[in-house]
């Protein structure tokens, strides 16, 4: 019998109504707006527990009014009311704006082109909410939601079809069944990584980010997590609907982007893995450019994965259908490239290949003497947003640098969390010092101990895919490490620093992104987004409200969103959210109200296309 998303007679989500309400009845109480649910309605018996538990310790000076002056409050009542924001039409359900399917199109094919980011012009740009499908539904919560997905809230089917004998993905009732297979491993991913770990130091902490190139639903990474290892897993959004959205909905990392002419935004030296399960990637082609990429975002010592064609070509070439005169032309060049990039191969069996990255210069003394090194120009390898791709090698650190060595003797996880990173010992990240670096960690304890009593639900289970849209040195993402979530941690591209390396030598995940265009997600894939100083740092970049309705766009209904920047931003953000259906409210800062800093916690109603009205 399927499994149900939703129980006729309600008391799953009551159940879920209720411990939000015991919670958090304090902070919703304030906001005085009951939220809604995907489940069925359970308010009235929200509201009597509200009567019954009475005082909830309510944080002293939640009240924003009686501290400071210039609250929108406040304005005369031409200014009072905040510009409401339609929704848009159903058609823009699971719409992404620089991957927007019609204008792929326009773009030529060569070289995955029409895949990569193409974002509207500000002309183009919709001012309206997205809608959620009918019938969405609160996503299960992990480890339920690794294998169960509501049909309702990515209701594409195409993949049970396609994908049917390689048990990537199953329909069953009102819910979509994950297997945990993929064309590589029919008998599923743990399996297929027990295979891995006879090779690779995973048991051990020592590989903890992983890069999963064509990632299909993500199983991989799915099933990755129980052995403590994170992955970022990526696949173009083609005709295979819904990979990444998936992906998202199990509550695994993942994000839209393919191999084509740019950059991966992703630094150099950040994964302690790399891993291709039949991705589809021409290895072999444009003078090794892609394996060139791949050596750039590989750690020295990280290992890279290659599974399915071309390996093994002798003994499979009639079951993949292809001409062994092509596959073993394929697997020549991948190993001429590898060779040049001094990988040395440490296994080979069946339909998997692995090589691992030599540490440093001095163990790769025979490339120095061999003209087709191209070595790349760049004195940045980390310049990596919108950047074109080149078929060059990024070059180790000097010999025997203080980073290069300190880059070989990463501590495993989850010791990396806290122990100095490199780049911060290395002294390369101007202003951050050791001393800082545990000054910073020990002040970003102290917020998120701030935000867990405003929102007792943060490490709960209930908010299981996190965004830190201005991740500075992953502090906010270490403090909040738990099994239960994980944290996207996005740099910005036009941030002070570049500070993303350091986030991937803690053993933590992010990615480089400008928040004047579209993040590369479907809409409603995170629970929970942290925005620190992001509308101060975007003051008179781009328009506030884009920001804004890109936030509501990857939001789930219902879910939460903590501001934490100057008051005069926060008010201007807490009105124009006023009419975005988010209920808000003002928080002083932890070390009381005479701080300029202060916190807007908001939460997003429930609503679905065709509403007249939020439900």
């Amino acid at each position: 019998m399927a499994l149900k998303s939703s129980s006729a007679d309600g008391r799953t989500r009551s159940s879920i109504q209720i411990f939000i309400v015991v919670g958090l009845c304090c902070f919703f109480y304030i906001l005085g707006a009951w939220q809604r649910s995907g489940f069925g309605k359970a308010d009235n018996l929200a509201m009597e527990i509200t009567k019954s538990t009475g005082d909830c310790n309510i944080i002293p000076n939640l009240s924003f009014e009686t501290h400071h002056g210039g609250d929108a409050g406040s304005t005369d009542d031409s200014d009072s009311k905040p510009k409401t924001f339609q929704p848009c039409h159903s058609r823009f359900t699971d719409y992404t704006p620089c991957q927007d399917q019609k204008r792929a199109m326009t773009f030529p094919r060569e070289n995955m082109i029409y895949r990569e980011r193409h974002c509207p012009p500000q002309e183009e740009k919709l001012h309206c909410l997205i809608p959620a499908p009918q019938g969405y539904v609160t996503p299960f919560s992990w480890p339920k939601s690794r294998d169960y997905v509501p049909f309702a809230n990515a209701p594409y089917k195409s993949l049970t079809v396609e994908k049917a004998i390689q048990n990537w993905v199953q329909y069953e009732g009102n819910v979509f069944r994950f297997p945990g297979g993929g064309t590589q491993f029919p008998q599923g991913a743990d399996k297929y990584i027990d295979q891995l770990a006879s090779v690779l130091p995973i048991t051990n902490g020592t590989v903890r980010t992983a890069l999963d190139t064509g990632c299909g639903v993500a199983s991989l990474g799915a099933y990755l997590w129980s052995r403590n290892v994170i992955a970022m897993s990526f696949a173009p959004r083609d005709s295979h609907e819904a990979q990444v959205q998936f992906a998202l909905e199990r509550g695994v990392p993942a994000v839209i982007g393919v191999f084509g002419t740019v950059k991966l935004p992703y630094p150099s030296k950040a994964f302690d893995m790399a891993h291709c399960s039949r991705c589809l990637i021409p290895w072999g082609a444009n003078d090794g450019m892609y394996l060139m990429e791949v050596d750039r975002v590989l750690r020295p010592g990280g290992y890279w994965v290659l599974s399915g064609p071309p390996i093994n070509w002798k003994n499979n070439y009639i079951s993949w259908q292809r001409p062994k005169e092509e596959l073993e032309e394929e697997q020549r060049k991948i190993e001429e490239t590898a060779k040049l990039l001094c990988w040395d191969k440490k296994y080979e069996k069946g339909e998997m290949a692995i090589w691992q990255k030599r540490v440093n210069a001095d163990s790769c003394r025979a490339r120095q003497d061999d003209s087709r090194a191209n070595l790349c120009k760049s004195t940045d390898a980390d310049d990596a947003w919108y950047k074109k791709m080149e078929a060059c090698i990024t070059p180790y650190s000097d010999s025997g640098s203080s980073d290069e060595v300190a880059s070989r003797e990463l501590k495993v996880f989850p010791e990396r969390l806290y122990a100095i990173p490199p780049r911060v010992a290395s002294g390369s990240i101007p202003g951050v010092s050791v001393e800082t670096y545990q000054d910073y960690n020990n002040e970003w304890k102290k917020h998120v101990n701030a935000y867990k009593k405003i929102n007792k639900l943060i490490d709960s289970g209930r908010y299981r895919n996190i965004m830190d849209m201005n991740a500075g040195l992953g502090g906010f993402a270490a403090a909040l490490e738990s099994p239960k979530l994980w944290v996207m941690n996005v740099v910005p591209t036009i941030a002070e620093k570049s500070t993303l390396g350091v986030i991937y030598e803690r053993g933590l995940i992010g990615i480089y992104h400008d928040w004047c265009e579209a993040f590369s997600t479907y809409p409603r894939t995170y629970d929970l987004i942290h925005a620190n100083g992001v509308f101060s740092l975007y003051r008179d970049k781009c328009d506030m409200e884009d920001i804004l309705l890109e936030m509501d766009r990857i939001l789930r209904p219902e879910g939460a969103v903590i501001f934490r920047d100057e008051v005069d931003v926060l008010v201007k953000v807490r009105k124009m959210v006023g009419g975005m259906r988010w209920d808000t409210k003002m928080v002083d800062h932890e070390d009381g109200p005479l701080v300029p800093e202060k916190i807007l916690v908001a939460v997003k109603q429930y609503w679905v296309g065709n509403s007249t009205s939020a439900q």
